[in-house]
């Protein structure tokens, strides 16, 4: 909040926030500025007539100041976004691409020309020009434009890890990529627009309490003009100054002032966490979060299987298996097969061969097949699918230890890869899910916050229960489609439940979209980016911890914000009516207990005070109310303690100390 060039630009927009049809948006600020209007109508009238002119002259300089830190307020939250959009577009500077045409010639074209379908080459020290999808080659890229983060992530064609951002960085290698989004239309130029905030909408729940503001505002309206016939009654009178000043003072313009600048702080406060919110309602669903639905690839796993173990038959040698299913991953660019080079080579020390020494053949995997493998002089090495490989090698006897070791690999949740040789079965290789690091501790925490986790992969039960059970989640869907997916998000949402869910590819979207708090991860597909409302820009399932705190504490800032305003106004209305009308009423003199001055300076005193709790409580609606994971009774305990008991004792005091210094300087 302190950087200077944010709170400049923040008065300046506090200014031009000044005009009607901005400010309208804003009930209660709305209805400040046409009072303030009115009250330097009669101050220039005074002023104009040689008649006393500083009283009105001091209620409208402080009505100005109270609707331009409401504005300040605002603009300053803005300001926060626009400075991250602002450090996101120079990432967005003019690059040439390399686009490959039909003939496979290469050309240098300016990125604004590139269109969807378009193939680009991208190497080593690139900038990769517009989104896209990597459909040939590998390489780390480096992020930290979009991401902040300055480790480099691994991109790569096939899998879960092939979408690439516009703006990002090759650090070494070379890709393909075939390019998604149109210039103008990328996830860069969309992510400006959604930081700046713009376009941000009200909640559900700020509607809401803008309907209760301007409810409170309508009932004081009525309540300071029925004054003044009252007051004629009695056989006195009071100046439209006194009456503008008085209504300005009790309606809610604390939180009124407030209430845009917690919403926008949410969605910084969720940019600051590398995760991007499409609106103020997402955030704010966030917080009452029942239910958090899971993809399983590539959320909770890491997404890429790695062979750990090499289980050999009877009469074979682990040497000799492991040699022989590196042999015929060699070829194999999937992480997979890439996976099984390296423990035979860790594990062993078996070097990898130069297929060109052996004159051997690769033969690829296919879907038909399911299996790929090695050719070379009389030997023929196959790995796949367990059903696969049975298949290939015939109908003899299946060795027990072949079925015991499948089904232990299945029962621990991973995949067992069979591996023959000219026909006989050599072994089976353990390929096994990773669950991501620390995610059963944020589980528990998530847990510990109220909130039931639920795993979805199409895995077979039997291995979706294992990964289930290491990754720490309370239940789980086995052999989902996305129409199941879909289902059982209808169906907690029909039982009352929010549902949040995290994916990251395209069969994840109908269920993105349907969520109440959709987070894409920023590897998915484009597909799942634009179904999604939240997009996670580091890809942590488990960010869904700071989502949900984020929203607690939005929702919990507006609640203690509007406590403390309420009783504000409350206890300025028994500090200045009974100095206002001490005269007209006597009797009202025993509730003057504040022995305010006059009924000038109780008004000019309450005035003073309304407008400097609006500028004292911005940091607080910027920063936001510390989350506690506490029930709602205690937390209507502690607002009422803190927030009720200081929005009541804080004017008696403010107003009181503000009254002697505007009496001591003869201001009123």
């Amino acid at each position: 909040m302190l950087d200077g060039a944010i709170l400049g630009r923040a008065l300046l927009d506090a200014v031009i926030k000044l005009d009607p049809r901005s400010l309208i948006r804003n009930p209660v600020i709305f209805v400040v500025e046409v009072v303030s209007v009115l009250v330097t109508a009669i101050f220039i009238r005074d002023l104009l007539a040689g008649g006393a002119a500083g009283f009105s002259g001091q209620i409208a300089a402080w009505l100005w100041f109270t609707v331009l830190f409401a504005n300040f307020a605002e603009a300053v939250a803005e300001g926060r976004g626009k400075a991250q959009a602002a450090s996101l577009r120079k990432s967005r500077s003019e690059t040439i691409a390399k686009r490959i045409d039909e003939s496979g010639h290469v050309e240098a074209v300016p990125g604004t020309r590139l269109r969807a379908g378009d193939v680009v080459l991208v190497e080593m020290g690139d900038v990769i020009p517009s989104d896209g999808e990597v459909i040939e080659g590998i390489a780390s890229v480096d992020e930290s434009a979009i991401t902040g983060e300055s480790a480099p992530v691994i991109r790569e064609s096939g899998g879960d890890r092939s979408a690439v951002t516009g703006g990002t960085r090759v650090l070494s290698d070379q890709i393909k990529v075939r390019i998604t989004a149109a210039a103008g239309s990328t996830f860069l130029d969309r992510m400006i627009a959604l930081v700046e905030g713009a376009k941000r909408q009200k909640t559900p729940n700020e509607i809401a309490l803008s309907i209760l503001l301007s409810g409170l505002t309508l009932i004081f309206v009525i309540a300071t003009v029925t004054i003044q016939p009252f007051a004629l009654y009695a056989g006195g009178s009071v100046s439209v100054v006194l009456l503008a000043a008085l209504f300005i003072t009790l309606i809610p313009t604390t939180i009124g002032g407030l209430l845009s600048a917690i919403g926008i702080a949410g969605m910084d406060r969720l940019i600051r966490f590398n995760v991007l919110a499409t609106s103020g309602r997402a955030v704010e669903a966030a917080g009452d979060v029942d239910t958090l639905l899971l993809d399983k690839t590539g959320t909770i796993t890491l997404g890429n299987r790695v062979a750990s173990e090499f289980v050999a038959m009877p009469g074979v040698d682990l040497y000799d298996l492991a040699g022989a299913a590196q042999l015929a991953s060699l070829r194999d660019e999937t992480p997979e097969g890439r996976s099984i080079v390296v423990l035979a080579k860790e594990k062993y020390g078996i070097r990898a061969h130069e297929m060109g020494e052996l004159n051997a053949r690769f033969v690829p995997f296919t879907a038909q097949t399911r299996m790929s493998g090695v050719d070379h002089g009389e030997v023929s090495i196959r790995k796949g699918a367990v059903e696969a490989i049975l298949k290939l090698v015939g109908t003899g006897p299946v060795p027990k230890e072949w079925t015991e070791a499948v089904e232990r690999i299945a029962r621990a949740g991973g995949t067992p890869l069979g591996v023959a040789r000219n026909g006989k079965l050599l072994g089976v290789v353990y390929l096994k899910d990773v669950v991501k690091g620390g995610i059963r501790e944020r589980f528990a925490e998530l847990r510990a916050m109220g909130i039931r986790t639920v795993m979805i992969t199409g895995d077979n039960p039997l291995t979706a229960a294992a990964i289930a059970a290491e990754a720490g989640v309370d239940d789980f869907l086995a052999e989902a489609s996305p129409e199941n997916k879909l289902a059982l998000i209808r169906k907690e949402q029909g039982e009352g439940r929010l549902v949040a869910m995290c994916g990251d590819g395209t069969n994840d979207a109908p269920a993105l979209a349907q969520a109440d708090v959709g987070v894409a991860m920023n590897t998915g597909t484009q597909a799942a980016r634009e179904a999604g409302n939240m997009v996670d820009l580091d890809s942590d399932p488990t960010k869904l911890i700071e989502i949900v705190g984020i929203g607690k504490q939005m929702l919990m800032t507006r609640g203690s914000l509007t406590t403390f305003s309420i009783a504000n106004d409350v206890a300025k209305y028994f500090a200045i009516i009974p100095a206002m009308f001490a005269a007209t009423y006597p009797q009202l003199g025993a509730l003057n207990i504040m022995n305010l001055a006059t009924p000038e300076s109780a008004v000019l005193s309450a005035i003073i005070f309304n407008a400097l709790i609006i500028v004292a409580l911005i940091p607080l609606a910027l920063r936001g109310v510390r989350y506690r994971a506490v029930g709602a009774a205690s937390l209507l305990r502690r607002n009422l303690a803190i927030y009720g008991l200081g929005g009541v004792v804080l004017p008696f005091a403010g107003i009181k100390a503000i009254d002697l210094l505007v009496a001591a300087l003869g201001l009123a």
